[in-house]
C-alpha cells in the first residue's frame, strides 16, 4: 500500500510518501501535477488544502467542526468561504462578497491560499479522485488520544511533539532528505507526515471524516475533512 500525504510550502508542495504505513521518502514540486506524477503508485493522497467549495451562502460544516474539535486551538482551522468569493480578482472584492454571502470578512491568510486552493480543486473537479482532504492539526490531535498539540508547529517543542508522534505511530522520520525536499520548511515536512498518516487510514478505511456523511458540492463531490 502506497499513499501520499501534501502540504502547501513557499516553493510549491511538498509530498511524504508511506509504504505500508512506513516512511518512504520525501519529494518537493513546484506544482502539483508534477509532484502526483512522481509517484503514481500512490493510491490515496491525503492533501491539507481545502477540497470542495460550496455554492450557498455558508460555511464549510468541516472547518466549523475541525475547529470545534481543537478546542483552544481552534485558530489553526481557517473557514473555507464559498465558491463566489475565490472568483473575486482581488482581495478587498473578495473580503466585500464573503461578508456580503456570510456576515463575516474573509482573512488574508485565506486568500494567500487562492492559487493553490484553486489548484488542488481543479484537479480533483477534472477526476482525480484520490484527493482527500486532511488537516494536519486534527490529524495530530487523533494521534495523541484526541489531544491537540499544545506548542506551535514551528516552535522547537511542537515539532519534537510531533515528531514523537509519528514515531509512536510507525513513522520514523530521517535526518536528511535529498533533492528539493531538504530546503523545505520542517513544519511542513511533518505536516505532510500527518497528511500521508490519515491517506494510510482512508486506504485501510479506518479513517473518520467531518462532518459524517460529507457534505456535497454543486456536482456532487464529498466536502469533508478526513482523519
Amino acid at each position: 500500500m502506497t499513499v501520499l500525504g501534501v502540504d502547501a510550502c513557499a516553493s510549491g508542495w511538498v509530498g511524504v510518501e508511506l509504504r505500508d504505513g512506513a516512511f518512504q521518502r520525501a519529494c518537493a514540486a513546484g506544482d502539483l501535477a508534477a509532484l502526483l506524477a512522481g509517484v503514481p503508485e500512490a493510491t490515496v493522497v491525503g492533501i491539507d488544502m481545502p477540497l470542495g467549495l460550496l455554492e450557498a451562502a455558508a460555511w464549510r460544516r468541516a472547518d466549523l467542526l475541525a475547529a470545534a474539535r481543537l478546542g483552544r486551538q481552534r485558530a489553526r482551522v481557517f473557514r473555507v468561504a464559498p465558491r463566489p468569493v475565490w472568483d473575486e480578482a482581488d482581495y478587498a472584492t473578495a473580503n466585500l462578497r464573503c461578508r456580503e454571502l456570510t456576515g463575516a470578512g474573509l482573512s488574508r491568510q485565506s486568500w494567500a491560499l487562492k492559487v493553490k486552493l484553486r489548484e488542488a480543486n481543479s484537479r480533483r473537479e477534472q477526476g482525480d479522485r484520490r484527493l482527500y482532504e486532511v488537516h494536519p492539526e486534527i490529524s495530530f490531535a487523533a494521534m495523541n488520544d484526541g489531544q491537540p498539540v499544545a506548542w506551535s508547529k514551528r516552535s522547537w517543542n511542537g515539532q519534537m511533539a510531533r515528531r514523537r508522534l509519528l514515531d509512536a505511530h510507525g513513522i520514523a522520520l530521517p535526518g536528511h532528505f535529498d533533492g528539493e525536499a531538504g530546503a523545505v520548511p520542517p513544519d511542513d515536512v511533518l505536516d505532510a507526515c500527518a497528511a500521508a498518516w490519515s491517506a494510510a487510514r482512508i486506504s485501510d478505511r479506518t479513517a473518520v471524516s467531518l462532518p459524517a456523511p460529507p457534505e456535497r458540492t454543486a456536482s456532487g463531490l464529498p466536502v469533508a475533512i478526513w482523519y
